[in-house]
């Protein structure tokens, strides 16, 4: 499966889709409890990461959202 991530080209071998906590496993995404998954242009809903599968052609974007203050 070969994928677009954070605007790189990532290959998935021996896989046809997988769901997006699996994704996440799968690339060592590091902190993914913090991540906001974007696919195909949408922000995917954190309660549906292992229903929503992403397949071969797909991009995705990987966002961490920082607080702080001055």
């Amino acid at each position: 499966m070969q994928l677009t991530v954070n605007g790189r080209s990532a290959g998935i071998e021996g896989k046809d889709s997988l769901s997006v906590t699996a994704l996440l496993d799968e690339l060592k995404v590091k902190d993914a409890l913090y991540v906001t998954v974007e696919l195909n242009g949408e922000i995917i809903d954190r309660p549906t990461f292992d229903s929503t599968e992403v397949k071969d052609g797909d991009a995705l974007e990987f966002l961490y959202f920082m607080g702080g203050g001055r």
